[in-house]
């Protein structure tokens, strides 16, 4: 009897103890995310998207319980950067802002990227075009720009952002629907809006197309005036500035808009988990007064949502690069 119960204890230990080794020799699953995240954003340090893309890095990251880096991939009208994030490990540990861009580039021969190389995590952003000048210009209004242009095609040279980029769109659209050439103000590309705009204020061009938040700080120093918006109706931030329908009559609109993905296939667990922590984000206090402070239009659409507000900006876009002979 004693010695059968010895051999039952002899082999339940032998049981356990495979048990044990069993368990350590398979680690535990860890909860996404356990280690820093990289969103990468595809334009230089200084311009809107960056702006707003460390916000939601900074804030992200408290939500998230990691580390959120920043890494700034300009080039290529856009292409460097949404090319950067598109062919990342798909594992939820790279992510980047999506512009608009993204639905221009491939309609232009830069890229065959379109949006459904994406996973979408959500829509945070939504601005007009705004056209600037410097602040000593002798034109105060679009019409006296718009007169300029046309009496002297090719003399004034407009910029913003990289050829055939979102806001090269804005001035050419313009152009068209004003009856003048779209090239009417020759395009100098620049690697986003803050550099074009120094050269605004250096005179190297005469005309800057971009949100009117990203010349915000030039406007605020007195070297930069803008003279409209191409949006539906004035921004509250700058409510002295008309729009482009008010101060000529002129129904064209262009805007950019911003937005959080991943490479296609990420995990759906990465993808939900970003998405929630990046709502928290956007419904912050502290990111609706960063944005409201600044003149950044605020939108919000998770998921498929952002899906169809690609596609749709996608197909709406490609029909203006055609009309205006941007499309390859």
């Amino acid at each position: 009897m004693t010695r059968s119960i010895t051999f039952k204890k002899i082999a339940l230990s032998a049981t356990l103890a495979t048990a044990a080794a069993f368990s350590l020799a398979v680690p535990a699953f860890a909860e996404y995310p356990e280690r820093p995240i990289t969103l990468i954003v595809p334009w230089g340090a200084g311009g809107g998207t960056d702006a707003t893309g460390r916000m939601i890095a900074g804030l992200l990251q408290e939500e998230l319980g990691q580390p959120v880096n920043v890494v700034n991939r300009d080039g290529g009208s856009g292409v460097v950067g949404h090319s950067a994030i598109a062919t990342a490990e798909p594992d939820g540990y790279t992510i980047g802002v999506v512009t608009v861009e993204i639905g221009m580039m491939h309609w232009a021969g830069l890229t065959e990227l379109t949006y459904e190389d994406y996973t979408p995590i959500a829509l945070y952003n939504y601005d007009a075009a705004g056209i600037q000048v410097r602040a000593d210009s002798e034109w105060n209004t679009v019409g006296e720009l718009l007169d300029a242009i046309k009496a002297d095609p090719g003399k004034h040279k407009g910029s913003g952002t990289g050829q055939g980029g979102i806001w090269h769109l804005a001035l050419a659209g313009m152009l068209n629907d004003a009856g003048a050439a779209a090239d009417a103000a020759p395009w100098v590309p620049s690697k986003g809006a803050a550099p074009g705009l120094q050269e605004l204020v250096a005179g190297g061009v005469d005309v800057v197309t971009c949100s009117v938040v990203e010349a915000a700080a030039l406007i605020e120093a007195g070297k930069v005036k803008s003279l409209a918006v191409m949006g539906e109706e004035r921004l509250g931030a700058f409510p002295d500035v008309p729009t482009l329908k008010e101060a000529t009559g002129s129904d064209w609109k262009m805007a950019a808009w911003r937005g959080v993905a991943g490479p296609k296939g990420m995990p759906d667990e990465a993808t939900a988990k970003l998405t929630a922590a990046l709502e928290t984000v956007w419904k912050s206090a502290e990111f609706q007064e960063f944005m409201n402070g600044r003149g950044f239009g605020l939108v919000w659409k998770p998921g498929d949502e952002f899906t169809t507000w690609m596609k749709d900006s996608d197909a709406a876009l490609g029909t203006v690069m055609t009309a205006v002979g941007l499309a390859k």
